[in-house]
């Protein structure tokens, strides 16, 4: 296999690869509309977009066409299956399984093509990378929560400030190619700036930029929090978002640090960041789920994901409701996701990183993504109150 990859060469077998999927599922969408198309890239991937788009319970594929469905036709769907047959598929806002699939394949195609990417660029300094890009992870939650808020509007009956399509960039999956094309053409500039000599090093103007889109999009809340009245603003639990995942952070770091020291030897300090990404997501789904009553927003969120959903059921099934009351449901999803951090941590030792610190370093920043952008939407969506 290696002697192929050699010789046809890594990145044609890329672009092949991509582009043959791509050329399966357009083919046969126009060959097999209702088999291809309708019943699974609308299905699982576009139609859950567009429901949340229009800010939808759910939305069916009716007659060749989607159409948006009010709350409670999507509930009376669900207990008549003769009328769900005659629409066709329905697809409601948020995860399943199925898409949940697809999207870690894009995600490890994505992240295969910029390796391809740095290699060409000649990248050598791929830790400095790791930290230089951590501002876009925060940014793809926050990017997320300015579309929340947009939602909000249909709630109250006022008119989107981003209108649908352009708000569908602002939602998964499309959101992940937006951020991804940002941080792409941020780090062309920064490695355009830094050797043509006006900076000296990428990371400076690869964080900054960074760190400025994200400083715009946490200003563009701020602004709505103050100005209209259908987004609030809660420190409190922003504060107690923050100040758990640090403590959480700080608990586990000490910990490998004086017991198991062994299991960071090859991350070091990216370690760090690997456990908070984690962290955030975890502390954010106990106080959103469980806590955000009592914090003052009014009503505690609902999970968004498949396996978020699953703990808090799991959990609730298991523990008597008197330990519930006291505890919560979601607590466990928090430990999960430690546990998770450690072990990446632990999988990622000294001979993985020097074996292709290239790759590595992508698989690292996909790691903390997948914590902090979830858990950036999770902790923003509770402090404003969408």
């Amino acid at each position: 296999m290696n002697d192929v990859l050699e010789r046809v060469g890594l990145e044609r077998a890329w672009a092949g690869t991509v582009g043959g999927v791509a050329a399966i599922l357009a083919l046969g969408s126009v060959l097999f509309p209702r088999a291809v198309y309708a019943e699974f890239v609308w299905h699982y991937f576009w139609g859950p977009v567009y429901a949340d788009a229009q800010g939808g319970s759910c939305a069916a594929w009716a007659d060749g066409g989607q159409q948006l469905l009010s709350s409670g036709e999507c509930a009376s769907l669900k207990s008549n299956p003769d009328r769900l047959a005659d629409l066709g598929p329905v697809a409601e806002p948020g995860y399943t399984i199925v898409s949940e699939v697809g999207y870690a394949i894009v995600l490890i195609l994505m992240l295969v093509g910029v390796g391809l990417l740095l290699r060409r660029l000649r990248i050598e300094r791929f830790r400095t990378l790791f930290f230089a890009l951590l501002p876009f992870m925060f940014l793809g939650g926050a990017m997320r929560v300015v579309e929340d808020a947009n939602n909000r509007a249909i709630d109250v009956g006022v008119e989107q400030t981003i209108a649908y399509p352009w708000n569908t960039l602002l939602i998964s999956p499309l959101i992940y190619f937006t951020v991804f094309f940002l941080a792409l053409g941020a780090v062309v500039l920064a490695i355009h700036l830094d050797r043509t000599g006006r900076f000296e090093g990428y990371e400076y103007p690869l964080a900054g930029i960074g760190t400025a889109l994200l400083v715009l999009t946490l200003s563009i809340l701020v602004y709505l929090a103050l100005s209209v009245d259908y987004v609030s603003f809660h420190p409190l639990i922003l504060a107690v978002n923050l100040v758990g995942a640090v403590a959480v952070t700080a608990v586990t770091w000490y910990a490998i640090d004086r017991f198991a020291p062994e299991l960071n030897v090859g991350t070091g300090t990216m370690g760090i960041p690997i456990i908070f990404g984690q962290a955030i997501d975890g502390v954010a789904n106990v106080v959103g789920l469980d806590w955000a009553a009592e914090l003052g927003l009014g009503y505690d969120l609902v999970p968004k994901h498949p396996v978020n959903a699953f703990v808090v059921d799991v959990t609730g099934s298991v523990l008597p409701a008197s330990v519930i009351e006291v505890t919560g449901d979601a607590w466990p999803f928090l430990l999960i996701k430690i546990v998770a951090a450690v072990f990446v941590i632990w999988i990622f030792d000294e001979s993985v990183y020097e074996e292709n610190p290239r790759f590595t370093i992508m698989l690292l920043i996909a790691v903390v993504a997948v914590g902090l952008g979830p858990g950036t939407r999770d902790m923003l969506r509770a402090t404003f109150g969408v």
